[in-house]
């Protein structure tokens, strides 16, 4: 499931204006953070995750390991945040609007 140049570009468009839901702190990538981002994909879809300062990790491998782990795309990678897209076809769509702006 890899994403077109230009669907990443019109992702990371919609992403600027989101706020992250998941933030990685020093205990590192947990079984609870992939859960949580996982429910995070499953409702949202697009999705951008914080790392802390303390956080000790790699941002680029831990982006590709965390896209692997929940079986979705990494859309960018900027400072210290990541954003991560997987589209849920059971999600309920409601008119054009896609389900990271409700």
């Amino acid at each position: 499931m890899s994403l077109s140049s230009k669907d990443r570009a019109s992702l990371r468009a919609e992403a600027h204006h989101l706020t992250a839901v998941v933030h990685i702190g020093h205990h590192g990538i947990t079984p609870a953070i992939h859960q949580s981002l996982d429910d995070a994909l499953r409702t949202k879809e697009l999705v951008k995750i914080q790392f802390t300062k303390t956080a000790d990790v790699d941002l680029k491998v831990a982006a590709g390991d965390l896209a692997k782990v929940v079986d979705a795309d990494v859309v960018q990678v900027i400072g210290r945040t990541v954003t991560l897209y997987r589209e849920n076809s059971e999600l309920e769509r409601k008119g054009d609007q896609p389900p990271w702006r409700r």
